[in-house]
């Protein structure tokens, strides 16, 4: 039988077509059709979204496992997270892959639209970290909301 088959230790958690489970003991799993999934540190509690970039990856990990009314606000949220983090940020760069995240979000291409999100938020973390005063002052300053990049 063909599919993708993963594997999950006790207290993994896992998100298929927005439904969350979290397991119990040691499991295989194998999806045998298109599913939507999201697995282990892919996931993102809404504790966590507490820069723009996590925002954003937050809104588009939505607009990919929530439910369908979830999913046109969620959109609605990405496009507008992303349009304020790319009028602030100086990166040519952070702003095509926006674009590019948002273009994959609205095209059903969810893995592919996390995935540009997860380097946005490095490239994020790597300014805050370097900040106006180096690395050395500004180590803590990553978890700050409002930091512009």
């Amino acid at each position: 039988m063909a599919g993708l088959e993963l594997r999950f230790g006790a207290g993994d958690r896992l998100i298929v077509n927005g439904a969350a489970i979290q397991f119990t003991s040691e499991a295989r799993i194998r999806f045998a059709n298109k599913v939507e999934f999201l697995y282990g540190r892919q996931i993102m509690g809404p504790h966590e979204a507490t820069t723009p970039a996590r925002r954003i990856y937050f809104a588009l990990q939505t607009a990919y496992i929530g439910s369908p009314e979830e999913r046109e606000r969620a959109l609605e949220s990405a496009a507008y997270f992303i349009e304020a983090f790319a009028a602030e940020t100086t990166s040519n760069h952070a702003r095509n892959l926006l674009a590019l995240a948002l273009a994959a979000a609205q095209a059903r291409r969810g893995h592919e639209s996390l995935k540009l999100a997860r380097r946005i938020i490095r490239h994020e973390d790597t300014v805050l970290a370097e900040g106006p005063d180096g690395p050395e002052k500004t180590v803590g300053r990553r978890n700050h909301a409002s930091a512009p990049v």
